[in-house]
């Protein structure tokens, strides 16, 4: 019973979304997004769109290039954006978007896990328009 009020009261505080966290899969949802908003931050780049479908799911999707570097460390570099985005986007994410985490060479694997949290709750702040 506990473990029930838990989330409602974080919720409270942080305006968690009800809709379903979904994952890109199609080729044209990642270059819709990438022909949308865009957020440069340390460790990542954020790209976001709205959909105008009225589907209110978050979708995420994730990537990164040869650049990042060997099979190793691209999957590394994927995993912990996975994480930072199951972490954050029931809580910041908004409703009826499109997210695209990319992965920077060296930084995202590297980055101090809370620092990378930051950075995305700072990306999606600054596409969202509420704060600095």
């Amino acid at each position: 019973m506990a473990a029930s009020a838990a989330p409602e009261t974080s919720g409270a505080a942080f305006g968690v979304s009800n809709a379903p966290v979904t994952v890109l899969r199609k080729r044209a949802d990642f270059l819709a997004a990438a022909r949308a908003r865009r957020q440069p931050v340390q460790s990542m780049l954020v790209q976001a769109r709205f959909r105008h479908d009225g589907d209110p799911a978050i979708r995420v999707g994730f990537t990164c290039s040869k650049k990042v570097g060997n099979a190793v460390a691209r999957n590394r570099a994927k995993r912990r954006l996975r994480e930072v985005a199951r972490l954050a986007l029931p809580q910041i994410g908004q409703p009826g978007w499109d997210y695209v985490l990319i992965g920077r060479r060296d930084i995202t694997a590297q980055r101090p896990f809370v620092q990378l949290q930051g950075d995305f709750a700072h990306a999606l702040r600054k596409i969202h328009g509420t704060g600095k």
